[in-house]
């Protein structure tokens, strides 16, 4: 299968490398030229300019955008008047749901197709195997899942629904996320402020190991305290967020679902910005461990 591939970022890079394996033909830009010169030397076909992919694309065209959500409104402008009836753009970055929908539907009465991803597992997830949670038209999904079976691991994707099911979803996700690593970030504090001595770089080993609270936030927060050592010393504090667990928060309020966990979790990275805590190195660490997050001081 041939694809092209806009955004060679963290996320972008690793999977186009995942399915250069796979044997896909691969056109890829990036606006910037290092990562389109060390992706060309992997395999793929690096160009300079997204009309140069388009052309070289054989129709129907099927293109992949990878780029933070602010940005994808500019690429869809630039690719839509390259594109014929028939071909397909896949969205994969975190954007919001409602503006896939909008997406969706403007793009389509171009007779292009349009499905949104949510792609969750962090860089060593695209690059190893994701979770893709997938909207928009049954029978385009149906007829692209092969190439969401090869970007992720067993079992690992799946179709969500209409058009901005696929964002919808994985926006909930992070908004859990938030929840679940802001649980394990207090519960360590408490733990570090014990009169125990405890090692807890070793509390979170035998948590990973059959425990109920087994999982991959925790193993991250191991590898976390064995890279920069249980005190954490150069990890901020201050937590940044990325928009994924407001987003959630606001939709809940317009559906009148209670989140006070989520909620909570996300006042706590907001506020962290005048009031680090030990809790927030142990959320930051685990950001830099899954997603690469830059949260040294």
């Amino acid at each position: 299968m041939n694809l092209g591939y806009i955004g060679l970022g963290k996320m972008g890079y690793g999977m186009v490398s995942r399915l250069l394996e796979k044997g896909y033909g691969i056109v890829a830009f990036d606006t910037t030229a290092e990562a389109v010169k060390k992706i060309s030397s992997e395999g793929a076909r690096g160009v300079g300019s997204v009309a140069e992919m388009v052309s070289l694309l054989p129709a129907p065209r099927v293109v992949w955008v990878m780029t933070p959500h602010q940005a994808v409104d500019g690429v869809l402008t630039e690719i839509i008047p390259l594109l014929k009836a028939g071909d397909t753009i896949i969205e994969g970055g975190n954007s919001p749901y409602k503006e896939s929908m909008r997406r969706a539907k403007e793009i389509e009465t171009k007779g292009v197709g349009f499905l949104d991803a949510g792609i969750s597992g962090g860089p060593g997830g695209a690059r190893n195997g994701a979770c893709a949670m997938v909207g928009g038209r049954k029978e385009l999904f149906n007829r692209h899942e092969k190439l969401f079976r090869d970007i992720s691991v067993e079992n690992g994707y799946g179709y969500m629904g209409k058009s901005g099911a696929g964002h919808f979803v994985k926006m909930v996700h992070n908004g859990i996320e938030y929840g679940m690593m802001q649980a394990i970030a207090e519960g360590f504090e408490v733990m570090k402020k014990s009169d125990f001595a405890l090692n807890l770089r070793a509390v979170a080993d035998l948590y990973n190991n059959g425990s109920v609270v087994e999982s991959r936030l925790v193993g991250w927060l191991k590898d976390g305290f064995e890279k920069y050592g249980e005190n954490l010393g150069e990890i901020s504090g201050r937590v940044s967020h990325s928009g994924e667990g407001l987003w959630t928060v606001e939709v809940a309020k317009e559906l009148g679902a209670p989140v006070p966990i989520i909620e909570g979790a996300l006042k706590f990275r907001v506020d962290s910005r005048q009031n680090p805590s030990y809790s927030g190195k142990v959320l930051s660490v685990m950001r830099n461990m899954f997603g690469g997050h830059e949260v040294k001081k």
